[in-house]
């Protein structure tokens, strides 16, 4: 990576103070040069108000007054040292105007501590050898927004751990990581932040090092590592990427040369939910802060997209996430952040087209996913978490099902907004904790009835409009919360009906695959039509997707225990039908009733259609047909034919 050599600063940090620029990691903290034919690092600091700065670090002794900094134009503070060397640890010591002396550890680090440490580290990014070129031309001839797209999401300090309970580094959970991944049938994996942070409980959103992936796990090549073992796999990494906020630890950015730098300088930076700052957003040098930790994420670790956490509390100054997540409410914008997410998300668009930028947004917020020539308050994004659809439905599949007839829009409703926007369906990370309970835990009755449900729950996920994404566990059955600092429950793998669970994620998930009238046509009432969202208290719904050929499936679920026998589906096209995917299927662990032999079409009306077929649905299933035989149209009255 190159670095800005003294000679080039003041062209460089002319986009640094505007606003404009994406590469300021190569512009600030500290690289290996070769200066005045010595091998030494370059380091640099923005501190406009500070009186003094001095870097300090293993190699002077912890000396502030060892290795001062000159002061540049911008507020910039410059030093070459010869002396350290790659791993060393540092931190500038600055005098504030107060007379103050405070140290912090680099925003631009590449590198750190291993907590409770709060230093820096020296690294040097160059030197890994990416072997993932074919998966890097794939992507750019076949982006992954117009593919098929289901995520798992995953914390990696809590996905496997070793038997003692500690750590898995990044390379050993590429070993078991990958493999796994793919052989379940997932698209993408999106990482909960890896981005630097000293409480292990925030699950990495109250950041710190917004250019080093964490040191629990290894160092930045290992992380690198990772990424390139999962595009060798064909597997697209995400992660998510805070911008909204950050804590106040000593260390970090909270009034990082005596005033405030990176925070507004009023109470309007205070976002009392989480007790963190908020970004000035309106700031030049801010900007570029955080639109290059953003770009810096996609280029050098070949990223292939963000998640932006908490949106919201971005969009407006009187964000209160409890208030507006249960009652919708919206309040006083923040323009300031408006115009950088637009920002945000051109410069991203321009360096790399082929990358997602999704937001997780749980205002009312209109065009999150418009292009931003749509309307002033169009911010850009590729997709947007449809988190009242999780919300809705994860609340009906709760319920008794002796409840669940009166609670029937929580299933149809998000379809009266599904095309308003390019969604991402999320059962999150956010879904499975803080006395939520697990998926599996959510679901009411027996354990037979809970796998049921779960089962046909998926099938409405992987068959309703918007792209997917799954938390880790969900996917065998846990039943415990997800907990950060255990492992999940790999130990019920043990026993069969998590074995069949799983079995039932894999094969569901190689069904989305391998049929493009689930995910073609995901943005439009071209590729979704109801054939009855709601059929006299049945619980039982019943649709088509379609794709850009014209092939399409027909879905039918029934969200009831009871068992609907002979039961009559209007179908579009008169022939004979096939059951092609069952979750009531013996090796998913469930009865096997479903009879696989084609099914004959019948000139009876039903559902406002012409013809007809009649089905068994057991209890608690999903069932997906295809029409395997079309039936020949009949030659018109009195016309001869051979």
């Amino acid at each position: 990576m190159k670095h800005t050599p003294s000679q080039e600063l003041d062209s460089h940090v002319t986009g640094f103070l505007n606003g404009s620029s994406d590469h300021a990691y190569s512009l600030l903290g500290a690289h290996p040069v070769q200066q005045d034919d010595m091998s030494g690092w370059l380091f640099r600091v923005w501190a406009p108000h500070a009186k003094a700065v001095s870097v300090v670090g293993s190699f002077n002794n912890w000396s502030e007054a060892a290795s001062p900094l000159a002061r540049r134009p911008g507020g910039i503070w410059e030093l070459f040292l010869s002396g350290p060397k790659p791993f060393d640890a540092y931190q500038f010591s600055i005098l504030t105007r107060s007379g103050r002396r405070i140290r912090k550890a680099d925003p631009y680090a590449f590198h750190t501590e291993l907590r409770p440490g709060t230093a820096s580290k020296l690294f040097d990014l160059s030197g890994y050898a990416w072997s993932d070129q074919p998966w890097m031309a794939y992507r750019s001839r076949r982006p992954i927004a117009r593919r098929p797209l289901n995520i798992y999401e995953l914390h990696l300090g809590s996905w496997r751990r070793t038997r003692e309970g500690g750590y898995l580094s990044y390379r050993e959970i590429a070993r078991w990581l990958v493999p796994y991944v793919k052989e379940m049938g997932f698209t993408a994996v999106e990482f909960l932040p890896v981005t630097e942070h000293p409480l292990d409980e925030s699950w990495g959103y109250q950041c710190t090092g917004y250019f080093a992936p964490t040191s629990r796990f290894g160092t930045p090549h290992d992380f690198m590592y990772l990424v390139d073992q999962l595009h060798q796999a064909g597997v697209a990494v995400l992660m998510d990427w805070v911008p909204a906020h950050f804590p106040r630890d000593a260390q970090g950015l909270y009034q990082f040369d005596g005033f405030p730098c990176y925070e507004y300088p009023t109470d309007q930076a205070d976002l009392p939910k989480w007790g963190t700052k908020s970004f000035d957003f309106g700031r030049r040098e801010v900007r570029s802060f955080l639109i290059s930790s953003a770009l810096f994420w996609l280029r050098e670790y070949h990223i292939d997209g963000l998640r932006v956490d908490a949106v919201a509390s971005m969009l407006y100054r009187d964000y209160d996430g409890r208030r507006w997540e249960v009652e919708g409410k919206s309040g006083q914008i923040n323009t300031d952040a408006v115009s950088f997410l637009r920002q945000l998300n051109s410069a991203v668009h321009q360096a790399f087209p082929d990358t997602l930028m999704i937001a997780e947004e749980s205002s009312d917020w209109p065009n999150v996913t418009g292009s931003l020539d749509q309307s002033p308050k169009a911010l850009g994004f590729d997709f947007k978490w449809n988190m009242g659809w999780a919300h809705d439905v994860l609340h009906y599949m709760a319920l008794d099902p002796v409840y669940r007839q009166y609670n029937h829009k929580d299933l149809t409703f998000s379809l009266m907004y599904a095309f308003s926007e390019q969604f991402i369906l999320p059962v999150s990370h956010d879904e499975v904790v803080h006395l939520k309970n697990s998926l599996i835990g959510r679901m009411p009755g027996e354990d037979a009835l809970k796998f049921a449900g779960v089962r046909v729950f998926y099938l409405y996920l992987l068959t309703h409009p918007g792209k997917k994404l799954l938390m880790m566990g969900s996917e065998f059955g846990q039943f415990n919360e997800w907990r950060s600092e255990y492992s999940l429950d790999w130990h019920l793998l043990d026993y069969q009906p998590f074995r069949r669970h799983q079995a039932f994620f894999r094969s569901a998930n190689q069904f989305y695959l391998s049929n493009p009238p689930l995910w073609e046509i995901d943005d439009s009432w071209d590729g979704f039509q109801w054939i009855c969202p709601d059929d006299a208290g049945s619980n039982i719904l019943l649709f088509r997707r379609k794709d850009c050929s014209g092939h399409e499936l027909l879905v039918a679920a029934n969200f009831s225990p009871v068992d609907r026998l002979g039961y009559r589906i209007g179908v579009p096209i008169a022939g004979e039908y096939q059951v092609v995917f069952d979750t009531d299927r013996t090796d998913f662990g469930g009865s096997g009733r479903v009879n696989g032999r084609p099914i004959r079409s019948y000139p009876v009306s039903c559902h406002h259609l012409s013809h007809s077929i009649v089905v068994d649905i057991p209890p608690m299933t999903g069932l997906v047909l295809k029409l395997i035989r079309q039936q020949p149209k009949l030659p018109a009255k009195g016309r001869k034919t051979r």
